[in-house]
């Protein structure tokens, strides 16, 4: 097993932190969907030789082969499973998290709507009974803990019960990171309900719903404005009281363009780094990009390894 020496550990701390957790528990093997360009091969090797995956390759044979060789990378510990073109790739990678033979799925160097595509095909996908969701963990240097911001990514318009689910993926999430006391502000522009604007209301249900049972494992408290959701002194000045105010540790976003913006705001503004992962399918799904720096694509890797650890966790426990 390596470690990330030869990471600048400046303003990675948390990430940095998963990571080694990570480490700790045996790899998952991960099918990746088309791995045809440094960057995506790049997070294979490097995300193996810290024992975060072990990796399936899923692609046109030649052209991983060739990319490697430009990059310098040695491929041959790794799988290669032939597919014809960037459809196929994903379509091949699903099938292999089907059949059993991998626990987590990444994307490679294709469009994110091919992967997931395939992901939500009806009869040939990775569906569950939940709505799929995207979660990005914020690495927010001078926070004292990671925030999930949710959903940022997938769903454009989430209605009340599509959020339902977004929170309770995020409280999945949050669990098998680690996080005991999950701490959930359903934020809006305000941090009262406001009949004139729908998502105060949602607010208000949503936590309601988590009294009743309806979602689980964590404390919700909302609508919260972002201020009063993740600063102590802002919720002392505006008097409210409760488990969440000021010190939430998952932001869930009134809709898709709200989110994107404030986790965006955080990571050219706040110097933030965001690793992302898509739960609510069968297996976690790492969704990176090629502009992510190096340690953010590793922290997702792990990320979706201590998910892929829990889920084995609960499987036996079934059994049992």
């Amino acid at each position: 097993m390596s470690d990330l020496a030869g990471f600048d550990p400046a303003g990675h701390e948390k990430f940095q932190l998963l990571v080694k957790k990570a480490q700790a528990l045996p790899s998952a093997t991960t099918a990746i969907a088309h791995p045809c360009d440094q960057a995506s091969l790049e997070s294979a090797v490097e995300a193996a030789k810290l024992a975060l995956i072990s990796p399936i390759l899923v692609g046109p044979q030649n052209r991983i082969r060739e990319a490697a060789a430009r990059a310098g990378l040695d491929i041959s510990p790794f799988e290669i499973v032939d597919a014809a073109h960037s459809h196929d790739s994903a379509a091949k990678a699903v099938e292999l998290v089907r059949a059993g033979r991998a626990e987590a799925l990444m994307k490679g160097s294709l469009h994110t709507d091919e992967v997931m595509g395939a992901v939500v095909a009806r009869d040939t996908g990775l569906r569950t009974g939940r709505r799929i969701s995207h979660s990005f963990i914020m690495d927010v240097p001078g926070h004292p803990h990671p925030l999930i911001i949710t959903d940022a990514a997938v769903l454009i318009a989430p209605t009340l019960e599509d959020k339902i689910d977004v929170v309770q993926n995020a409280i999945d999430l949050a669990r098998a990171m680690g996080v005991t006391d999950v701490r959930v502000a359903i934020l809006s522009a305000m941090e009262t309900v406001n009949p004139k604007v729908p998502s105060t209301i949602e607010a208000a249900a949503l936590c309601k719903m988590a009294d009743r049972g309806q979602i689980t494992g964590a404390v919700l408290d909302g609508p919260l404005a972002l201020d009063n959701a993740i600063s102590p002194e802002a919720a002392a000045v505006k008097g409210i009281v409760s488990p969440v105010a000021g010190r939430a540790n998952v932001l869930v976003v009134p809709d898709l363009e709200a989110g994107n913006m404030l986790a965006k705001s955080l990571s050219f503004l706040a110097g933030a780094d965001a690793a992302g992962i898509v739960m609510g399918a069968r297996v976690p799904i790492i969704l990176t990009s090629r502009a992510d720096a190096l340690l953010t694509r590793l922290a997702s890797c792990a990320v979706a390894l201590l998910v892929a650890a829990s889920r084995r966790a609960d499987a036996a426990a079934a059994i049992v």
